[in-house]
């Protein structure tokens, strides 16, 4: 017999999907729709104030996303992307490969810090695009090192918010993750961005490649173009190294995006911040309906089922389902399915080295971001290289996706022999 609160998941699911494919919602208001729906069968009623608490639960993402927006497009008018990509290439065009593995360092940063995947697309990803497109990476495998990119950024140290969600679901400090998370994630950057690219740089023309440089903001602004770019980076280390001095990511690229006013070219910054706000609006959209399905989830018990559910699988069963519940649920909110399945499946391997599971759980939970309907890392890869439909990144990442799910069921399998390596 069915229980209330798996009719009530199953009510919400197919609201959702029915809004999304056979209506033609958008995104957010079938999200909506589908909480609205859940707190009705859940014998809630219209739930109002849930409604609004859970379309405030990413406010801090939604301000981040917003931020960098304008901060990358204040670059791009500045003149300063045209000069770090033509810097990158002139320095680094004779070993193809380094220059491919500092570029996703480079893509990768913004996520390690903000712990936000769209953070690492729309600020970095958009500074490297036009560098990898120019050295001979085709659209398609240049969005897709942008998207994995910015999930395994999000998830790379120092900031991982799945992890911290997670370890906070059993109360374990978010202390002693840096070596674990780095091994999870640098060596699946620099496979991936390897994998997806090198094959391209390595024949690149550099004759051909340096005719189409814009050097002309190097030329005419020197070392003061790079400001606003250093500053970013300056004022994002200097937040995680300093506490007190801990400004919040959304500042910090205002900050950086006004220093563009004085570093290069003229521009607008008011009419910038429009349309840069306005391009990101569907996105905001998707993140406030997300809180909502999640807080509608908690309210009728659905999150408690789940959690019963996943404590309940055999050992085999458990791997087989953070495999492919992780990501699936993922694509309602990857922190979301870190906090409703990451902290069930950690307590099913309580007899394994906590950390180490964390680490591996939050990597697999960071893959929502590239599961449609939402994928935010995927939407927003796919934007910045101006493609006009996101599903052939989706497909393009669905070999190095595999390869992330079984790279972090490896850690976990073998939490317990790592651990002496890993944790001491």
């Amino acid at each position: 017999m069915f229980g209330i609160e798996l009719i009530t998941f199953i009510v919400m699911i197919a609201v959702f999907l029915l809004g999304c494919f056979a209506a033609k919602l958008p995104v957010s208001i079938s999200m909506v729709l589908s909480a609205i729906a859940g707190a009705l069968v859940g014998g809630q009623g219209f739930a109002l104030r849930h409604m609004v608490e859970g379309m405030f639960s990413y406010v801090d993402t939604i301000l981040v996303i917003a931020a960098a927006m304008i901060f990358m497009k204040a670059v791009q008018e500045c003149g300063t992307l045209d000069a770090v990509c033509s810097l990158i290439i002139e320095k680094f065009h004779k070993l193809p490969a380094l220059m491919l593995c500092l570029i996703m360092l480079i893509i990768m940063f913004p996520g390690m810090i903000t712990g936000s995947s769209t953070a690492s697309v729309l600020s970095a990803g958009s500074i490297m695009a036009p560098v990898l497109m120019m050295m001979g990476v085709p659209m398609l495998e240049t969005a897709s090192i942008l998207a994995m990119g910015g999930v395994l950024g999000m998830i790379a140290p120092p900031t991982n918010i799945p992890a911290m969600v997670i370890g906070a679901g059993i109360d374990i400090p978010y202390s002693g993750f840096g070596l674990p998370l780095a091994l999870l994630t640098f060596p699946l950057a620099f496979l991936f961005v390897l994998m997806l690219g090198y094959k391209h740089v390595k024949k690149m023309n550099w004759l051909e490649v340096k005719a189409k440089l814009n050097t002309d903001s190097r030329q005419k602004f020197g070392i003061k173009i790079y400001i606003p770019i250093i500053a970013a980076i300056v004022l994002m280390t200097a937040a995680k190294l300093i506490p007190a001095f801990a400004i919040g990511m959304p500042l910090v690229f205002l900050i950086s995006a006004a220093i563009c006013c004085f570093c290069g070219y003229k521009f607008n910054i008011v009419k910038v911040a429009k349309e840069s706000v306005n391009s990101v609006l569907p996105v905001m959209g998707i993140l406030m309906g997300v809180g909502m399905f999640i807080q509608v989830m908690t309210l009728t018990g659905v999150r408690g089922w789940i959690v019963a559910a996943c404590m309940s699988l055999p050992e085999f069963g458990r791997y087989i389902g953070i495999a492919i519940s992780m990501p699936l649920f993922g694509a309602v909110s990857s922190f979301g399915s870190a906090s409703v399945l990451g902290v069930p499946f950690l307590l099913a391997f309580l007899a394994k080295d906590q950390i180490i599971v964390a680490s591996a759980l939050s990597l697999i939970a960071s893959l929502g971001d590239m599961m449609p309907p939402t994928a935010l890392a995927g939407i927003f890869a796919a934007q910045v290289v101006g493609m006009e439909k996101y599903t052939p990144v989706l497909k393009k990442c669905l070999v190095p996706c595999l390869i992330v799910i079984i790279w972090g069921l490896a850690f976990i399998v073998g939490a317990d022999f790592l651990k002496p390596f890993i944790i001491g």
